[in-house]
This record gives structure tokens, C-alpha cells and sequence, in this order.
């Protein structure tokens, strides 16, 4: 199965199903094995039709004869699929892009959608300006909903609070093919070396501020490493609040909302393997691959626990705990491109009421003198700062750090992130 067929059946599974892209393409390849250059199509056409799927409606509003939503999945996904080569693949030509997903939706929906595929895109193809001409008489913040494919609510609501010119730094940020961030495993190897093995192996490594962070370009030369244990795949913005947390060798710490495993790891690298940590997740399957991950890391200090993070309960308290949260994804909204369709301010406020059951939890199973770091992927206030002054209201034996962090998301490849530190009374 080729590249385009394979990105028009996933965009109909992620459409449909709601399910995450990464892990669609990932379970389509295994299926179907398609060589690197098709993965690497695939993959760029999924990605960029969920990036731009606001712009690319609404230009294709413009020369579908009706209503574009209501159409066939696979038309819309089809159509989506060519527009998004024409406009901004110039290296594929534009009979390959128009003639193979006219000939998909052949294939899937019959002759007569085949027919208004064809006509649609030889419209667009003879006058592609009318968005531009469409734009003109829209206001500003439509001009930049459409233009960056971001909800017009979302941009409105960045706009108050960062500005527009922070805005279309984001919005940017948000729409490039994100660098791979690996982080590297301190129990295995040390900066140098590692770097030094991945450059001879064709791998172009850039470095960060942070010691065991780096990026590559070429994510294929590192997963001989990442099978090995000498890196794990991780932005550098995600191990901030590990760092924050500063836990120490022979300590107890608890990682509240554990899964997918990245933090729990970095955080017992950071120990030196040396101490215990206690990994909560909601579901078994989960549990399983963190301490799957573990193994292959060489670290043996995790103990995963199935169980509800916001009414978990122990006989013991801990030293350090991290708690990161679940939250809107925000701020990473260039590697999960499909988040920015289902973000809601409704969503938003069910997302603060869980995150403040974690913070109240946490209050409980912390000894006193101990840490307590919250986390989030998330840029939006009400999830962040907002939450932390109802807890410190709260709980009025905590007292906030001065070394808590924000990270709008448009930062030398670092996603947008937030953590803040708290200190219990002793």
C-alpha cells in the first residue's frame, strides 16, 4: 500500500474513531510495511492535513459545490490529502497528487465522487487564489485563525493573554515538523560519547542547554540507540519538571500520573538507580509498558501501582512527588496535531477539576520538608498558575517555590510547558 492510500485510510480512522495519529500510522506500518519513503509521505501528509485542516476546508469550501463538512470522509480526506501537496509540497507534481487521490476516491466511494474529486481540484488548479481574495474581507483574527489553522477561541484567548506577535510565534512554532528530542541515558553513556557514537552513525545531533537533552534531525540513525537504552525519545521541555523536582539517590518518590513512563525514568536515572519509585497509572496495560521501559533502560528501582492517582492511598509518605497532570496538550500541539481540534473550554475546566483532585491527593501523601512539583503540557492559565493559587489557598502548609517555569512553546524546539515547586511545612 502506497503512501498516499495509507495517509487517506488513517485520516479517516483518526476522523472517525478519534484516535491518536502517531498511534495509527504506527499500527498501519506494522500492517502494511511500506519502505522508508512511503512511511516518511505518509506520515507528512497526515500530519500536515492536521495541522492545516481550518485553511485547507475552507479554501476547499470555495470550490465545493456544497456543504464541505457533510461530505464523505473519504472525499474530505482525499481532497484535503491533494491541497495540502499543491500547496505546500512542491517537491511531488501536481498531476501525481491530483490524479492518485481522484483514483482513491474511486476506489472507496465509485465513479460519481471520483467525478467531483476531479472537478474540485481542476477548479482549485486553474484559479488557486481565492482564499487570498476570501481573507481580504475577513477581520484580523479570522485572517490569523485560517492562515495558522488554529481555532479562532484558541487564538483569541492567546491573544489576550501573550499578545499577537507571542501569538504568531506559537502558531508557527505549532505548524513545523518538530526536531526529535532524545534524551540521553545517564546510567549507560555520558554526553560525549553518545554524541560522538550517533555522529558516526550519519546522525545529525543538535545540542540544548540541558546536559542530557539533545535533537536530531535524522530520527532513523538514533533507534539503533533508543533499542539499546542509550537514549529515549523525549523533549527536553518534558524532563524541566523532573529537574525541578530534584530528587536524590536512596529517596522515596512518588510519580503520580506515570504513564507513558518518560518522566518516571528520567527521574531514576536522575537517582542513580539508587532508591524507590512509586509509578501510579489508571490502567494495567500501562503499568506494563512503563516497567517494559524500564528494563530496556537498565533501571530497577520503578514499582508500577493500577490505581486511581486522585484517591490513592498508603501507609507510608514520600519524599518527593511529581504530578503530571493531565491537561489539554496545548502546548504541544506541533508533534500532536490533532489536539488542536479537540481542545474545549468545557474540556479545559473538566481537565482543572481532575488536576486539583491530584494536587488535594498529593497534599496528603507528602512528608513534611518534602517537595511536591506540578506539571503540564498545557499553556492555558486556568490549568496551570490558576490551579496552583486555589491550592496554596487551600493548603495553607505549602509554600511556593521561586523556581517554577513557563514555557510558551516556541523555544529552540522546546514544547510549551509549565511546572511549579512547592515545599511542605515541616
Amino acid at each position: 500500500m502506497k503512501a498516499r492510500e495509507l495517509a487517506l485510510l488513517a485520516l479517516n480512522d483518526i476522523e472517525k474513531k478519534g484516535l491518536k495519529s502517531d498511534h495509527v500510522l504506527h499500527g498501519s506500518f506494522l500492517e502494511h510495511r511500506p519502505d522508508r519513503q512511503e512511511r516518511a509521505l505518509a506520515t507528512e501528509l497526515v500530519n500536515g492535513v492536521l495541522r492545516y485542516r481550518l485553511r485547507l476546508d475552507t479554501l476547499l469550501g470555495l470550490y465545493y459545490h456544497h456543504n464541505f463538512a457533510k461530505a464523505a470522509p473519504v472525499l474530505r480526506n482525499a481532497l484535503r490529502t491533494a491541497v495540502y501537496q499543491l500547496e505546500f509540497l512542491d517537491r511531488i507534481p501536481a498531476w501525481a497528487a491530483i490524479n492518485e487521490s481522484v483514483s482513491l476516491v474511486r476506489k472507496y466511494k465509485g465513479p460519481h465522487l471520483a467525478k467531483v474529486a476531479n472537478g474540485v481540484l481542476r477548479s482549485y488548479s486553474s484559479c488557486p487564489d481565492r482564499l487570498e481574495q476570501e481573507l481580504r474581507n475577513m477581520s484580523p483574527m479570522e485572517q490569523l485563525a485560517i492562515t495558522s489553522s488554529h481555532p479562532q477561541w484558541l487564538v483569541e484567548r492567546w491573544i489576550e493573554r501573550y499578545g499577537e506577535e507571542q501569538v504568531r510565534r506559537i502558531t508557527d512554532y505549532d505548524n513545523t515538523t518538530p526536531l526529535s528530542g532524545l534524551r540521553i541515558n545517564r546510567l549507560k553513556t555520558g554526553r560525549a560519547d553518545l554524541v560522538d557514537a550517533m555522529k558516526k552513525a550519519s546522525g545529525k545531533v543538535i545540542p540544548t542547554r540541558l546536559e542530557d537533552f539533545i535533537f536530531t534531525e535524522n530520527f532513523s540513525s538514533s533507534e539503533p540507540f533508543i533499542r539499546n537504552g542509550m537514549v529515549t525519545v523525549q523533549n527536553p521541555a518534558q524532563g524541566l519538571s523532573c529537574l525541578l523536582l530534584e530528587p536524590c539517590p536512596g529517596e522515596d518518590i512518588l510519580d503520580m500520573c506515570a504513564a507513558p513512563g518518560g518522566k518516571t525514568t528520567y527521574i531514576a536515572e536522575l537517582m542513580e538507580n539508587r532508591g524507590s519509585i512509586t509509578a501510579i497509572d489508571l490502567y494495567p496495560n500501562k503499568c506494563r509498558k512503563i516497567m517494559q521501559r524500564s528494563d530496556a533502560l537498565g533501571i530497577d528501582i520503578i514499582d508500577t501501582v493500577t490505581a486511581d492517582a486522585t484517591t490513592f492511598s498508603t501507609n507510608r509518605l514520600f519524599d518527593r512527588i511529581l504530578i503530571d497532570a493531565p491537561c489539554s496538550g496545548s502546548g504541544v500541539l506541533a508533534r500532536k496535531a490533532e489536539l488542536r481540534w479537540n481542545i474545549s473550554t468545557e474540556k479545559i475546566h473538566e481537565l482543572t477539576l481532575l488536576q486539583q483532585k491530584l494536587l488535594d491527593n498529593a497534599a496528603t501523601l507528602l512528608k513534611p520538608g518534602g517537595v511536591l512539583v506540578y506539571s503540564t503540557c498545557s499553556i492555558e492559565e486556568e490549568e496551570n498558575m490558576l490551579r496552583i493559587s486555589d491550592f496554596l489557598q487551600k493548603h495553607s502548609g505549602f509554600t511556593l517555590d521561586s523556581s517554577s517555569l513557563v514555557l510558551p512553546g516556541d523555544t529552540a524546539g522546546f514544547d510549551g510547558a509549565f511546572a511549579a515547586r512547592m515545599t511542605k511545612d515541616r
